[in-house]
């Protein structure tokens, strides 16, 4: 009797079952951002930023009617309750396949671009066995099947018939996750395989779920900082006062991006101080009416409002450089999180202390701030970073400065707020500042972002240069008369 093994062909690594998920679970902002260029994702972050400035404008009307309506001016226990409201996008966990990928992946799982430029030998040089060590499991057979044969023809004709009885045991090997992965990609389309390269390089630049958690909780301390001293500059200061003041935010950043730039793009320039000049100077026409020096202190908290999101914004443009890199609803899950866990002994002392006494909202209260923070915060927030990211750090705040003339807007169509000529004056320096700044950090032709374009210096130059020339009639008259 004759005994034989038969080898089956290995199961799927995870590899395989990891970039199938990936593939098929892909979220639709992710799978619409593929498709775009430089110039379309630019574009789409500032339609996500002018959105999010009509969105923040019925925020502020929100809390406007809770402290004035509702008589609830309670700043601090209001901005812990709509930061910890980020804490519903942690429920992607449970409902998104591929978080849940991300914290069952191993080094060996990651991610790893080959260069299409190399010879496929050189990856498998030092390489480790494409097979796995042989396991033993019982083969299932059907139970009609015979195991008889007949003899074949190269044998003799007097062998009879044989009988060949298998084992009951088939060895089984596994396929490494490179192998794996390669088997995979060499089955695809180049349609399908072009697709998978972009997943690929995606999920490989993309930062796994302890650094974004460590991220949110460097940067949700700056981000409540900042939340909780404008909402203490409204109830201190003059609302006209403080919305100019937090117009400074666009030159605070300015300043803090040309000090540690993430890309050369954020280099300052002689335009970009127009810009921002420009922003201040139709924010001062706009609140010119109801600015009132009596509140030193509101202006002093919209001051650091301003400089703590300019902070908040450069620092994590440094540490995240691309879009695609963070993931913004897991980063915002977090920083909900660490709020949630952190801040409330703050409210106890703030209590304590007499700063703020704690009471009890109301019905009413608790729903106007449900809906204010997941409208006006659990919303925006996302929508207005992931707007940064696709943009720069300057624009992003040049267009949170359109909140103030926005507002104006609204006063006037929803309550009847007769304004004076100039805040609809103001309003043109301010959006043209977005426009223009929008413009001088704009990719180029090629999608690049290489330089900061300065086109204000270079008018100045030729300018200058016309004017000095021997044949201005300027110049020789001026040659002359010395």
């Amino acid at each position: 009797m004759v005994q034989g093994a038969q080898v089956m062909p290995a199961e799927p690594s995870s590899a395989i079952t990891d970039e199938t998920n990936t593939s098929t679970m892909m979220n639709s902002h992710e799978d619409f951002q593929i498709g775009l260029n430089r110039s379309q994702k630019f574009t789409l972050g500032l339609v996500l930023l002018v959105l999010v400035d009509i969105i923040w404008v019925a925020s502020s009307e929100l809390t406007k009617y809770l402290y004035e309506e509702e008589a609830y001016q309670k700043p601090l226990f209001t901005t812990y309750v709509k930061t910890s409201m980020f804490c519903v996008y942690l429920l992607g966990f449970l409902v998104y396949s591929p978080w849940r990928d991300m914290c069952s992946w191993s080094s060996s799982n990651s991610y790893v671009l080959m260069d299409p430029n190399v010879e496929d030998t050189n990856y498998f040089t030092d390489s480790p066995p494409p097979l796995s060590e042989p396991t033993y499991v019982p083969l299932k057979r059907p139970e009609c099947s015979r195991s008889t044969s007949k003899s074949s023809g190269t044998e003799s004709d007097d062998s009879g018939v044989r009988s060949v009885r298998f084992s009951k045991l088939a060895e089984v090997r596994q396929m490494s996750e490179e192998e794996a992965t390669a088997a995979l990609m060499a089955r695809l389309s180049y349609t399908a395989s072009v697709r998978a390269d972009q997943i690929a390089r995606r999920a490989a630049n993309k930062l796994p779920v302890s650094k974004v958690a460590w991220l949110a909780f460097t940067f949700c301390v700056l981000w409540c900082m900042a939340n909780y001293s404008y909402q203490a500059a409204l109830e201190y200061g003059d609302a006209g006062l403080v919305s100019l003041l937090s117009c400074a935010a666009p030159l605070f950043t300015l300043l803090l991006s040309a000090a540690i730039p993430s890309e050369p793009m954020d280099r300052i320039s002689l335009s970009k101080i127009a810009a921002v000049a420009m922003s201040i100077a139709g924010a001062s026409t706009v609140c010119w009416s109801s600015l009132s020096p009596s509140f030193p202190l509101g202006a002093s908290l919209a001051l650091i409002s301003a400089s703590l999101y300019a902070t908040y914004l450069v620092s994590l443009k440094k540490k995240v450089p691309s879009e695609e890199a963070l993931d913004v609803p897991m980063f915002f899950g977090f920083v909900g999180l660490f709020c949630l866990l952190g801040l409330w002994p703050v409210v106890a002392a703030f209590h304590a202390l007499g700063l703020e006494k704690f009471e009890w909202p109301t019905r009413p209260q608790w729903a106007v701030m449900f809906l204010n923070g997941l409208i006006g915060t659990v919303l925006s927030e996302v929508l207005w970073l992931w707007g940064c990211l696709l943009t720069c750090p300057l624009v992003g705040t040049l267009a949170l400065t359109l909140t103030v003339p926005l507002s104006f807007l609204a006063d006037a169509l929803l309550w009847q707020v007769q304004y004076p000529l100039r805040v609809y004056i103001g309003a043109i320096p301010m959006v043209a500042a977005l426009i223009w700044a929008g413009f001088l950090s704009s990719p180029g032709a090629n999608g690049e972002r290489s330089a900061p374009r300065d086109p204000l210096a270079r008018w100045i130059l030729i300018g200058w240069n016309k004017l000095t020339s021997p044949r201005n009639s300027f110049s020789r008259y001026w040659c002359r008369a010395k």
